[in-house]
């Protein structure tokens, strides 16, 4: 219980933070002028730490935002979309379009075969296609299977909205779990699991509501080398 005449705990207070405040203000009037600039500039130079600590973290954070945005949309530059014919060579033909013969249903089985034409008259040639490199047609990650049925030795490129597939490989230049850009060297050809001749089967797939589809490689300027 308190008496008429007691101080109130949070009175005391107020009266030991004034005592403080004006015992400080006394010891500064002290201090010699230029111990009273020292303690100025010393004041003045904390204020000034702490504002550029302040500016730096501010901007650390923006970078980290930055770095974070772009590592989430990473791979999906304009590499990212199959361009161009896996081959790389003028003398690439056609064998087998898109969705007939064993290309057929186009949902499932959709995809084109390439060869090389290497006596120029115009079809396959298996002597030129034998061991002809094989290139990415855009950036991804890579999946191996080797002797797979019926594709052979067979490559994904995959990333977030395409993937390519390249079939009857006679050996791989890529392991798996591999980054590849376009234009990199992937495998060979070769005539390996359900083949009659040694070719690519070259196969696109693009990423719709989460779910892949089988598109025709053609739209893909293949024949434009």
């Amino acid at each position: 219980m308190q008496r008429p005449f007691d101080t109130p705990p949070t009175t005391h207070m107020v009266f030991v933070g004034l005592a403080m405040l004006g015992l400080v203000f006394f010891l500064f009037q002290l201090l010699s002028p230029s111990d009273r600039t020292l303690v100025s500039r010393w004041g003045a130079t904390l204020t000034q730490s702490v504002a550029a600590n302040g500016d730096a973290l501010a901007a650390n954070s923006s970078n980290a935002l930055v770095g974070t945005a772009a590592q989430a949309g990473r791979g999906m530059g304009a590499e990212a979309r199959p361009s161009g014919n896996p081959l790389q060579a003028a003398n690439a033909v056609m064998t087998q379009g898109y969705g007939v013969g064993s290309h057929a249903p186009a949902a499932t089985w959709g995809a084109i075969d390439l060869a090389i034409d290497g006596d120029g008259n115009g079809s396959a040639d298996p002597a030129g296609s034998w061991d002809h490199p094989i290139y990415a047609t855009h950036s991804g990650v890579v999946k191996v299977t080797p002797n797979s049925y019926p594709a052979g030795n067979h490559v994904w490129i995959e990333n977030e909205q395409y993937r390519t597939g390249y079939a009857h490989l006679a050996d791989f230049a890529v392991k798996g779990g591999q980054v590849v850009q376009r234009g990199d060297l992937i495998g060979y050809i070769g005539s390996t699991g359900m083949s009659s001749g040694p070719h690519l089967d070259y196969q696109v797939w693009e990423r719709h509501n989460g779910t892949w589809v089988n598109v025709n490689p053609l739209e893909f300027d293949v024949l434009g080398q």
